[in-house]
């Protein structure tokens, strides 16, 4: 079980090509999207540029505090957009201000963190509404099935370029189309605290977590109704990841579902 057999180059040419005619049905020629300067927001911003060019692609950059910003500069020069295109809004004052209000402690990091992701989300769509935009996405597969983000925050857009793939097959495309090997190679973070990396909070890597998403979602779907119902889990054993592991990741499959089917309705 591997994602050798994954063909990056028709990947990349079907992702230009739907977001060409996503936006063509729209009547809409621009995208706002924010940029944090990690691989999947890298990978998002570089296909919206080619396929709108850059003239139409609007990075926005929110830091909280003393976060640093020249990563996510750095690929917006990298992809050729216009200075004048990337609005860099730091968002310290508001969230602070939620913080405040909202009585959330400084030791409250989940509570906290979706404060931020929202306060973003409010921001894009803001700039996206200013610029009759849409809104373009960063998730990936991995985190879509994890449910590694937040809801009404970075999990909100109008399109999403990457949505389908995983984490590993989204770092073999960036490698397809060149990106520096800084980003490439980057340990994955949110970036809403100090020292926050995934891999801290899910408790496994991308790459463990992908080979046990594989098996459950693409080649044994059956496998994934068991796991997202109320029943005992499923033993699977999954070849070069440890039981442990493909057990956490079961059980986060399971725990987040219900970011997947929410809201609720009769």
């Amino acid at each position: 079980m591997s994602f050798a057999l994954f063909d990056t180059m028709k990947a990349a040419q079907d992702i230009t090509q739907f977001i060409q005619t996503t936006f063509q049905k729209q009547k809409i020629t621009k995208a706002v999207i924010a940029v944090s300067g990690g691989l999947d927001s890298a990978v998002s911003l570089t296909f919206l540029t080619r396929a709108l060019g850059p003239e139409n692609v609007y990075p926005v950059l929110l830091p909280y505090g003393d976060q640093p910003v020249h990563e996510s500069q750095a690929v917006c020069k990298w992809n050729s957009i216009p200075d004048h295109n990337v609005y860099e809004i730091e968002i310290t004052q508001s969230v602070d201000c939620f913080f405040e209000e909202l009585l959330i402690s400084e030791d409250d990091l989940t509570r906290r963190g979706n404060v931020m992701a929202r306060t973003r989300m409010i921001i894009v769509y803001d700039k996206a509404k200013e610029l009759e935009a849409l809104v373009g996405g960063t998730e990936n597969k991995s985190e879509k099935h994890l449910g590694y983000f937040t809801r009404f925050g970075d999990g909100a857009s109008d399109i999403e370029p990457i949505q389908h793939l995983y984490k590993t097959q989204v770092r073999m495309l960036a490698e397809h189309v060149g990106l520096p090997s800084d980003i490439i190679n980057k340990e994955p973070s949110a970036g809403l605290w100090p020292g926050q990396t995934d891999r801290s909070e899910l408790g496994f890597t991308y790459e463990e977590a992908d080979l046990v998403l594989k098996k459950i979602v693409d080649e044994q779907p059956e496998l994934f109704q068991q796991v997202v119902g109320t029943g005992p889990l499923p033993g699977i054993v999954v070849d070069q990841v440890d039981q442990t592991v493909v057990n956490n990741v079961l059980n986060k499959v399971r725990s987040q579902h219900f970011k997947q089917v929410a809201p609720y309705t009769i």
